[in-house]
């Protein structure tokens, strides 16, 4: 997955959020938002329950104006536009919805073809780009079927068909994953992957669901009670958050059945944060502190090509434990004592 760097420059940015507010009569739902989406990533938005993300997203496609600050898209103030300029901006923003929003008296063709028909294209303009679309979402044969006859997945997959189908060069994902079970939930995400590949297409999303962002995601901001608390590459905050908030959400190793150290022993935690691409190594380990080395429990993901988790290790007390942690501090991110 291709790493974004957070000093781009802004001007390169598509899509840039600038000192954003939104309030809804006294409620403030939104503050000082300041974010920047590059062309062809995909850019992830979590929070909890009311920290504002819906809110957020639907600024992006003008459903919602900011009551501060500006939304560019390539440069230009959204904000700004009149109706004639937002019917254009709704096309190259497309949106995809939890609850899919199909038309149940219509094929699944018939659902796709309907942004083309009311963008008043020609039948055959109409026929060729919904075949596209239903080969490129796995469909094919699902052409002339009814929602009603189709799982929560496929009808995910019509939904996105239809998103793309007027060739937006934005897709908006409001938590499409969350009314499906795992299994749907891993194919809608491949196919996301595949389509940002393919297609070069930004893709911005909001959800509560941590895998989706390890899974699918470059980068990410943590928002809570309408402000950005933390932000950066997917590895970066899921090795190391560094906001009370953001250590809630993603959680961390297990703590459950630890023990006590006996008295002659000196136990550590290895974090592995991805900062400098190390790789957990347990015979390392061992030369260099003793094979009197045992692993108590431990926890290591892989984010973008990079390890992630903590390792909790015993060794004998030794008469140096500074000495000691000064060499494990070679080969992970950080080293605690723990006893």
């Amino acid at each position: 997955m291709t790493s974004f760097s957070q000093d781009i420059l802004a001007s390169t940015a598509q899509l840039q959020l600038r000192s954003i507010g939104k309030r809804y009569g006294a409620l403030s739902a939104l503050q000082d938002i300041d974010l920047q989406v590059q062309r062809g990533e995909i850019f992830g938005i979590i929070g909890r329950s009311g920290a504002g993300k819906s809110s957020l997203l639907r600024l992006i496609n003008r459903l919602e104006s900011p009551s501060e600050g500006q939304v560019l898209i390539d440069g230009e103030d959204i904000a700004r536009f009149d109706s004639a300029r937002l019917h254009v901006l709704r096309r190259k923003v497309a949106m995809i919805f939890q609850h899919f929003n199909l038309m149940a008296t219509r094929t699944v063709a018939e659902n796709i073809e309907l942004p083309l028909r009311m963008a008043g294209l020609p039948r055959a303009e109409r026929a060729h780009r919904v075949d596209e679309l239903l080969h490129l979402v796995g469909l094919a044969e699902r052409r002339d079927a009814y929602p009603a006859q189709l799982s929560g997945g496929q009808k995910q997959r019509v939904g996105i068909a239809r998103a793309l189908v007027l060739q937006p060069d934005i897709l908006l994902c409001d938590e499409a994953t969350s009314a499906l079970d795992p299994e749907s939930t891993q194919a809608i995400l491949e196919l996301l992957r595949d389509i940002n590949r393919r297609l070069g297409l930004t893709i911005v999303l909001i959800t509560h669901e941590m895998e989706v962002i390890r899974d699918l995601c470059h980068r990410v901001a943590v928002l809570e009670r309408g402000q950005v608390v933390e932000q950066g590459e997917v590895w970066q905050v899921f090795g190391d958050p560094r906001h009370e908030v953001s250590q809630i959400l993603l959680g961390g190793p297990a703590r459950t059945g630890q023990g006590t150290a006996a008295a002659t022993e000196l136990w550590l935690e290895l974090h592995y944060t991805g900062e400098r691409a190390l790789e957990p190594d347990l015979a390392g380990l061992t030369a260099a502190l003793g094979s009197g080395l045992r692993l108590l429990h431990g926890g290591i993901d892989r984010i973008q090509g990079r390890a992630l988790g903590c390792l909790r290790v015993a060794l004998p007390h030794c008469h140096e434990p500074d000495a000691v942690l000064a060499r494990a501090g070679q080969l992970a991110d950080r080293v605690q004592r723990v006893y």
